[in-house]
């Protein structure tokens, strides 16, 4: 196995900090934060800009979080702010819906990611559909794709392939993977796709989500995703500026202008950050246990609010292989752990 960047190409680069970094902004992005966001991203030449709440098209609700102004004005200040780069949503069905992606359309978007669990393929079909009947670009995403190994995963991009899906993208929604890892899953979606693209989304719990990108371009990936100063779910994404800087060492720079992404980042996003995401003591128990990222500041304020670790909340949600749809799970480990502490204390 190699991970040598000599045969990498340079890849197509899509910013996710208006979607994925909305979990660390707490859903609270404005349409004057968005804007400044999209106009920086836009001038400095990346492909696409995603823009949704966190967890995707409808996401904004008691029980993922509500957002501070609806991901539909966002979308359309950031469709008016641009004028080269596609403006993206992340759809996740059963949380988003037709209605959802229709009400998207009509906002200005022109590219959309369906994202299911990595074994759960087959319940987007109707939605490639109908991204294809619109005239989107259709992306598919493999979430928390640690959990199944490479010719697993390889199938369920078939299918995604066969719904019209353009690119399918490998996700490290947990920020488990290890650069071989990253690298194995790449190769084997680029072996069995004979008309898709892939992509390769990578959460820095380990610390490692830039060295996977770079597993990911070596095994022949096409498209990646990063956030300014890596703001997103978890420990966060690879930093879209430093990625840029990388690209650019190797060789492999698409048309980025670093030297934008670098101010964009100090002095766009900088000013703006509610923390810094970086591979804390809760976060790296995340990619550890392979838990979802977006579970961490759920976790640390219930674990807050009941007196509970919240590593050990997330240890427990990782043995019990919970994903993306069972946030419920994180007060009911958490009740059950107070509980057992209470049980052992008294014993």
């Amino acid at each position: 196995m190699s991970w040598d960047l000599e045969g990498a190409k340079p890849p197509v680069v899509v910013d996710t900090t208006l979607r994925d970094g909305s979990h660390a902004h707490r859903h609270q992005y404005t349409v004057a934060e968005a804007r400044a966001i999209a106009r920086a991203l836009d001038e400095a030449g990346v492909y696409g800009i995603e823009v949704a709440h966190g967890d995707g098209l409808g996401g904004s609700s008691l029980q993922y979080g509500f957002s501070r102004v609806d991901e539909l004005e966002l979308i359309r200040a950031v469709r008016e702010e641009v004028k080269r780069a596609k403006v993206a949503a992340l759809l996740l069905p059963g949380i988003g819906t037709r209605k959802e992606l229709r009400e998207a359309v009509e906002a200005g978007i022109q590219m959309v990611r369906i994202a299911t669990q990595c074994t759960e393929a087959d319940i987007s079909e109707q939605h490639f559909g109908m991204a294809k009947e619109m005239g989107l670009m259709a992306v598919g995403f493999l979430m928390m794709s640690h959990m199944r190994p490479p010719e697993f995963l390889a199938e369920q991009a078939r299918l995604m392939e066969s719904y019209g899906a353009d690119v399918v993208y490998i996700v490290d929604s947990a920020g488990a993977m290890l650069p071989q890892d990253a690298y194995a899953r790449v190769k084997a979606l680029k072996g069995a796709l004979t008309r898709a693209q892939v992509g390769f989304h990578a959460h820095n719990n380990l610390g490692l989500a830039l060295g996977n990108t770079l597993a990911a371009l070596a095994a022949g990936a096409d498209w990646v995703d990063g956030t300014l100063r890596g703001y997103g779910a978890g420990a966060g994404n690879a930093a879209t500026e430093v990625l840029a800087a990388v690209l650019d060492k190797a060789g492999l720079n698409p048309g980025l202008d670093v030297f934008k992404l670098l101010d964009a980042a100090e002095y766009v996003m900088g000013p703006i950050l509610h923390f810094q995401p970086y591979p804390d003591r809760d976060s790296i128990a995340i990619g550890y246990a392979g838990v979802y990222s977006t579970f961490l500041l759920h976790a640390k304020r219930i674990g807050k609010e009941l007196g509970v670790d919240p590593m050990a909340i997330l240890l427990e949600l990782g043995r019990r292989q919970a994903v993306a749809g069972q946030e419920d799970w994180i007060l009911r480990v958490a009740l059950e752990l107070k509980e057992r502490e209470a049980g052992a204390v008294a014993g």
